[in-house]
């Protein structure tokens, strides 16, 4: 699939990085390091611009190092980016940790991930089948 990309920071396009890969690294384009405190967040520009066809979104997730070691997360994960956007890809990352997280220019700082989407479309009715888990829902099927 090919899709429209603007770069506008100094980095190189984001990439898959291995053959199986689903997602490609995101990177920071800020002029200046910036300091994220323990549960604080901000938005942390990217400097690209994308124009996906519709039909696809795009997904901003969490890089799971990030997560693990430094407590650092994409705030609405994964956050949507859709078809008709055309504004800079923008991170919100959150410190979860207990310590200042340093986030410098061309950080990995979040992953991309391109898929389909359907459109539904809703028809009302009055019941809906039934099914052996019925409204049991949040946790309700256990935990083994």
């Amino acid at each position: 699939m090919q899709i429209k990309i603007i770069n506008k920071s100094n980095h190189d396009l984001p990439h898959y990085e291995t053959i199986a890969s689903a997602g490609m690294d995101l990177r920071a384009s800020i002029s200046e390091p910036r300091t994220l405190k323990p549960l604080e967040r901000s938005i942390v520009g990217t400097g690209l611009f994308i124009e996906l066809p519709i039909g696809i979104e795009a997904q901003v997730r969490p890089r799971s190092g990030l997560a693990a070691k430094k407590g650092i997360t994409v705030l609405n994960a994964p956050g949507t980016i859709d078809a008709d956007y055309r504004g800079e890809i923008g991170v919100i990352l959150v410190n979860l940790s207990s310590e200042d997280f340093v986030i410098n220019n061309g950080e990995r700082i979040a992953q991309l991930v391109i898929a389909k989407h359907e459109r539904a479309e809703w028809t009302e009715v009055k019941e809906l089948s039934e099914t052996d888990r019925g409204e049991g829902g949040f946790g309700s099927t256990g935990i083994e």
